[in-house]
């Protein structure tokens, strides 16, 4: 752990200071209501003339305050943004993208797979993407009554997105175009299909987004707008990161922090527990739904505590691991509404390692 104010704000339940983290490196704290994230990370890179921002935070008036009051600190005004660098199009990392592209005149840059979500998620084929979450969660078992609540529970998101069509689209491995330094995106999906870490070679830093975060696992959900199987995309891209060469993390939640072979490994060594707490838990109730095994869960605070978009996210989750075993053969199911079972072990190719 490096970011000691950073972790300390965390536990303070207080907004972390602007840093300025390295030369010509800063981080801006702005603040997400109403979630306990917070807040995220925004990063600026100094420019010859001028800066460019790596995420931007969600399109509220307290966030673009906090993000004008972190420019300032760093010396600069919004007219100075040359570029804004999107990890992933979650509203708290792409929700202020139009908004500071009009102020600025800044380019955006996406990775292709999700710019080809915003119509679907933020323009005019929102009624759509509603409709393919009903029947998601449908087959899920989630019952009636309460399905229509959990399709819709992300729509409230929507007016923290001031939406902008990417002028540069982030391809994997390709050298961004940042005058004074040596960054290229890293596509890692999972959390999102485009999702992209930063990966500066002259400064060995990884901006990693909702990548690697060095306190809890993010989400990884199967969604009408994931590809099939999320769980083993992420997991495959956590591998991809695992052994650059970098001397610290710098994610968009909590704090900074090194030895990122070592978290790696412990996101790894999470999702192999949890394969194997939702496989016994099939095992132990054939016929069992996705809905049932994401309530039998242990969560990070009791299921009564967790409401809305929430706890949709958790049903994809559950719903991701159910997925990837089934790609390893060891669960199967029904038709809709999905009723899982585990297979014989006989049946079961590999053992245990496959998990993680």
């Amino acid at each position: 752990m490096t970011g000691v104010a950073q972790r300390q704000a965390w536990r303070d339940h207080v907004l972390p200071p602007v840093e300025r983290v390295r030369p010509g490196l800063w981080s801006v704290p702005v603040p997400i209501p109403d979630n306990p994230l917070r807040y995220v990370l925004v990063h600026l890179l100094e420019l010859d003339d001028g800066v460019a921002v790596v995420d931007t935070g969600w399109n509220t008036s307290e966030a673009w305050q906090a993000l004008l009051d972190g420019l300032a600190v760093a010396g600069y005004a919004v007219e100075d943004v040359r570029a804004a660098l999107v990890t992933h199009i979650h509203p708290d990392h792409y929700g202020l993208a139009g908004r500071l592209r009009e102020a600025s005149g800044a380019w955006v840059a996406l990775h292709p797979a999700d710019a080809a979500l915003l119509p679907g998620r933020y323009g005019a084929g929102i009624d759509s993407l509603v409709a393919q979450m009903r029947a998601l969660l449908s087959d899920c078992g989630v019952p009636a009554a309460v399905t229509a609540e959990l399709s819709e529970a992300s729509m409230g998101l929507r007016e923290f997105v001031s939406q902008a069509e990417p002028d540069v689209l982030l391809e994997h491995g390709r050298r961004v175009d940042l005058r004074g330094w040596d960054v290229v995106a890293l596509h890692t999906p999972g959390h999102s299909p485009g999702h992209v870490c930063f990966l500066d070679r002259r400064g060995r830093l990884l901006l990693s987004g909702d990548h690697v975060l060095p306190r809890i696992s993010p989400n990884i959900s199967v969604h009408t707008q994931q590809p099939a199987n999320p769980l083993a995309d992420y997991l495959a891209s956590l591998r991809a990161v695992r052994d650059l060469d970098i001397e610290e993390v710098l994610p968009a939640h909590e704090w900074r922090f090194t030895a990122l072979a070592t978290r790696v490994d412990e996101l790894l060594a999470h999702h192999h527990d949890r394969l194997a707490v939702v496989e016994r838990t099939v095992r132990e109730q054939p016929g069992i739904t996705c809905w049932e095994v994401t309530r039998g869960l242990r969560w990070s605070r009791d299921w009564d505590q967790i409401h809305g978009y929430m706890r949709r996210a958790a049903v994809g989750e559950t719903l991701a691991h159910l997925v990837l075993l089934e790609s390893r053969g060891r669960v199967r199911r029904s038709q809709s509404p999905w009723q899982w079972t585990a297979l014989a072990r006989s049946a079961q190719p590999g053992g245990p390692a496959d998990a993680g």
